[in-house]
């Protein structure tokens, strides 16, 4: 298993509200996470930290190889993760309406995990063809499911940005579960929407699809996003199964 991860500020923003984190549990479960801070200034970055770090470190408590039973902890965490985000933004008024995305990927020996809420994304390379696994909570694909508007319009929507779902921002939170198999050859890409509004779904195969470590390949991602505009904060997370090595961060 290769896995490296790389966050950049891009080339519009003042400070990178991003987080990304590998953790691993008393069972050698891995959990891949990436967050994407929202509030200005101050509020942003601590919501995405504060997320992470808390979510990881429970994690790391845990002694569980079991999917389902992860993904109820999961869910149970997440809540809770949800109040403290509000009860924060309650205590500060620069910390008024703070909120993060999340997208995390637990990862088993044949399986997959994926949670998500908001509309940080999570990926999954198998052979030569991208497909999303998570879902996103956000106003486009609420009107792309709905058929009030076409992929291509969706792509190009003035309200692309609007997102239904994250925490921080109101008492419930409905994470999104889903449940994969995996195969050896496989590549898992986390990733924030400073990557995905910049970058299209092929440009990311062919740059998944070269025969370089995952560091060159988070390196080649930053590149790309940023030579087409850099308009957010980017942030990307990938785990190369078949290959060896492990935990290579760069900020």
């Amino acid at each position: 298993m290769d896995v490296a991860y790389r966050t950049d500020i891009g080339r519009q923003r003042d400070n990178n509200e991003d987080y990304v984190q590998i953790y691993r549990n008393q069972q050698k479960v891995t959990f891949a996470v990436v967050a994407d801070g929202m509030g200005g200034h101050l509020g942003g970055d601590i919501a995405s930290d504060m997320v992470v770090t808390h979510f990881g470190e429970a994690f790391e408590k845990t002694d569980s190889a079991d999917i389902h039973t992860i993904a109820h902890w999961a869910k149970q965490l997440l809540t809770l993760e949800n109040k403290r985000v509000i009860q924060a933004s309650q205590k500060k008024v620069e910390l008024t309406n703070m909120g993060t995305t999340l997208v995390g990927a637990f990862v088993f020996p044949t399986k997959l995990l994926v949670v998500n809420v908001g509309d940080s994304r999570c990926y999954l390379y198998r052979h030569s063809q991208l497909r999303q696994l998570s879902f996103d909570h956000s106003l486009v694909n609420e009107l792309l499911i709905s058929g009030a508007i076409t992929a291509q319009e969706a792509k190009h929507h003035p309200n692309k940005n609007i997102i239904t779902q994250s925490l921080g921002v109101s008492e419930g939170v409905s994470p999104t579960f889903g449940f994969f198999d995996l195969q050896t050859q496989d590549q898992i890409l986390l990733c924030s929407d400073g990557l995905t509004n910049m970058v299209d779904d092929d440009q990311i195969a062919q740059v998944l699809a070269e025969s370089q470590t995952s560091e060159k390949k988070c390196d080649q991602l930053i590149t790309a996003a940023n030579a087409a505009g850099g308009q957010d904060n980017i942030t990307v997370l990938l785990i190369d199964l078949q290959a060896d090595r492990e935990d290579s961060a760069h900020d």
